[in-house]
């Protein structure tokens, strides 16, 4: 027999204005710019809005809203009072996560449903949504900025819980989990952005306090994740979260060049159990398969006239975006791997005019996200632009820019991730 959910009047005006919310939802400009902040420490995040003007609804929607409410526009008691709570626990995972937010303030178990089993497993079976984009803007390293593509807004988290005056850096992400590692490339952190779970990962074994590069991957059980540095030097260690241990597993092979000039602007992609790293002199990849434990080498030349390589994963495929730059031209270019051959063709480009923007100018490009879409940041003395690039179905979009609240000031994005925006991914 199904639990019966019985909310009192207070919840069902609460459930009101939720409800009218969600319909005006669609309606609301693009382009708005959200805060998430923190409330208090059992509430979760509050979320402010730029009010857009009503607008008016046609015939069918306003008859459609007088079968749930009353002349007052009070949700009909009789109605919703033997609604299932199961089947509102469905209801509520299949809403946008800005709106999970938005109506954890009706009551306690609403704001309880976070930490819910059977609310967890009903998100479990919900479709990944699009990828959000954690980033870092350059001026402030401390003051985080997400964006949501499906939404088209900027959201501004805090994340208190790491520790204080330590700046910390996202290098890696798997799910909807990020790793940190902070500017003395001494500790690694690992949080999910939108439930603000943290964890801070034992020390490494192995003393190595110069860069390294960062890869992560979720088990294939789906229970756990495993992440994997590796060092110029050779250097490398995979943690396991199920043993919350360091271990080394064997030694970096004799036929690959030391020390590896590893190129940290680009992520690691993983393909099945393959972690790849991009590395130049040579130029190519390294890759590092963590079911068997082994380490290959593949020379690659780059494409011509091109630079700010950053790797990228489509469909299984290994895939390379940069800049191509000839005369005063220069365009955003996007390349494949050929698997016979080990070299790059190019499979698209970025429209002509949007490249406009760029001609004479001498632009740079941090590449965020390495797999399905990422977002581009374009930046040059005279011009800051943000793109977004859909891989599977080719398309370019146009960012809006990344403000600070109560700030007018473009921010500069200086380096970040993507996510998949998940309630349950565990730390």
């Amino acid at each position: 027999m199904l639990k019966s959910y019985r909310p009192t009047k207070w919840h069902l005006r609460q459930m009101t204005i939720f409800r009218r919310y969600l319909l005006d939802l669609e309606n609301n400009s693009a382009d708005e710019e959200c805060s998430i902040a923190r409330e208090t420490k059992s509430s979760g995040f509050k979320m402010t809005e730029l009010k857009a003007p009503a607008s008016k609804r046609c015939r069918r929607e306003r008859t459609h809203e007088e079968l749930f409410t009353d002349a007052s526009g009070v949700m009909e008691e009789k109605i919703w009072r033997e609604f299932p709570e199961d089947l509102l626990e469905r209801v509520i995972a299949r809403l946008p996560i800005a709106a999970f937010f938005r109506f954890r303030s009706v009551c306690r178990s609403w704001n309880s449903l976070l930490n819910s089993h059977s609310f967890s497993q009903q998100c479990a079976e919900v479709l990944p949504k699009c990828p959000w984009f954690y980033t870092i803007t350059h001026e402030n390293v401390n003051n985080d900025a997400v964006y949501d593509p499906s939404l088209k807004k900027w959201y501004h988290l805090s994340l208190p819980l790491f520790p204080p005056k330590i700046i910390i850096l996202p290098v890696a992400s798997a799910g909807g989990l990020v790793c940190f590692l902070d500017i003395g490339h001494r500790n690694f952190y690992v949080c999910n952005p939108l439930t603000q779970s943290f964890r801070e990962l034992p020390s490494r074994s192995v003393r190595v306090w110069s860069r390294v590069a960062v890869g992560m991957i979720l088990n294939p059980n789906g229970i756990g994740y495993k992440l994997l540095w590796l060092g110029c030097a050779g250097d490398y260690e995979v943690y396991d979260s199920v043993e919350n241990a360091w271990t080394r597993p064997g030694n970096m092979p004799s036929d690959i060049k030391l020390p590896l000039a590893l190129n940290y602007r680009s992520q690691a992609i993983t393909i099945d159990s393959v972690m790849y790293f991009m590395r130049t002199n040579p130029d190519g990849l390294v890759s590092y398969d963590l079911v068997k434990s082994t380490w290959q080498q593949l020379a690659i030349p780059p494409p011509l006239y091109s630079m700010d390589h950053t790797l990228a994963e489509c469909k299984g495929q290994i895939m390379l975006v940069g800049l191509l730059t000839k005369n005063a031209a220069t365009c955003v270019c996007i390349w494949e791997l050929q698997k016979m051959t080990l070299l790059w063709k190019e499979v698209d480009r970025m429209p002509n005019m949007m490249c406009l923007d760029f001609y004479g100018k001498q632009v740079r490009m941090i590449c965020l996200g390495n797999k399905g879409s990422v977002l581009l940041s374009l930046r040059s003395r005279q011009l800051n632009r943000l793109v977004l690039y859909d891989m599977s179905k080719k398309l370019w979009h146009r960012v809006p820019s990344c403000v600070l609240p109560r700030g007018r000031k473009r921010q500069w994005i200086a380096c970040g991730t993507s996510f998949q925006p998940c309630l349950n991914a565990s730390v």
